[in-house]
């Protein structure tokens, strides 16, 4: 049996090579990793292995109580405790009861069409706007952006290849023809050699950059909407279907294993619920 005597050293490290040998994403790897670091730390006069079952029952049970947290993050950190104890630890801890048993249904935020134009229109950098563009233009997670290289831009079949996407899945998108003119535009200017969009010293763009400036652009636009980069996806994905795009092909573009994942646009889209007549005004 594992036995971790420092967890933030030892344990944390073992956790995250255990991660990448499974083939976690690095996202992933990054959020069970520092759900595990803030579980340890509660428990800083004990040894991982003396942790029981009861006590896990009664963390959980304090954040959901006391903090409130949401059910994403109890998936995760439940996750996270479950894969340390059971594969790691090597213990045989029964704590699938700890996930929550009812679905949330909070709808995305989406923003119009014209608001997106507006951010848009706020960005002067070549660079960032092109990022914002391809983000929206094609429905991306942040991620894949940032992971992307120069060559999964295919300008002769006007296709965008996101390689290893969530799920470990490779897929092809479609590439904007006017994205394509300002992508040239910014490959003239900038000459990335292996990312797409490179930072310091030619590594990949930095997700939390890309944050800063959709938060900026979001304020300059006087936007009050509580949108993050992940709305331009759900805006894409909304957006295509009020054009009549067939949910099936919204599906393989966002890259959902289940047509269930896609079905909460059906929720956001203003179409036939705008069409409805209020009562009120049928006085």
């Amino acid at each position: 049996m594992h036995v971790c005597v420092k967890p933030e050293m030892n344990c944390l490290d073992d956790f995250r090579k255990l991660l990448t040998i499974k083939r976690y994403s690095y996202l992933t790897i990054k959020s069970y990793t520092s759900a595990l670091k803030i579980f340890l730390s509660s428990f800083q006069d004990k040894t991982p292995d003396t942790i029981t079952t009861y006590e896990i029952e009664h963390y959980i049970n304090l954040l959901v109580i006391e903090q409130n947290i949401s059910q994403a993050y109890q998936k995760v950190i439940v996750g996270a405790i479950k894969l340390f104890f059971n594969e790691l630890l090597r213990k045989n801890y029964k704590l699938n009861y700890l996930y929550p048993d009812r679905i949330e249904k909070k709808l995305p935020v989406v923003l119009d069409k014209s608001e997106v134009k507006l951010i848009l229109n706020t960005i002067t950098n070549l660079k960032h706007r092109s990022i914002i563009s391809l983000i929206y233009s094609a429905g991306l997670r942040l991620n894949e952006v940032i992971e992307m290289k120069v060559y999964d831009i295919d300008s002769k079949r006007m296709l965008v290849k996101i390689v290893q996407g969530k799920g470990k899945k490779d897929r092809y998108v479609m590439l904007s023809e006017t994205l394509l003119l300002l992508l040239r535009e910014y490959y003239k200017g900038y000459k990335p050699k292996e990312y797409l969009f490179e930072g310091q010293k030619a590594n990949k763009y930095s997700g939390r950059s890309v944050q800063v400036i959709f938060k900026v652009a979001l304020k300059k636009a006087k936007i009050s909407k509580k949108a993050t980069v992940h709305t331009l996806r759900h805006s894409f994905a909304t957006h295509l279907l009020e054009a009549g795009t067939d949910i099936r092909v919204i599906q393989q573009l966002l890259g959902h294993s289940s047509i269930k994942t896609t079905q909460i646009y059906t929720q956001v889209s203003y179409l036939n619920i705008s069409k409805v007549i209020s009562p009120l005004d049928s006085f």
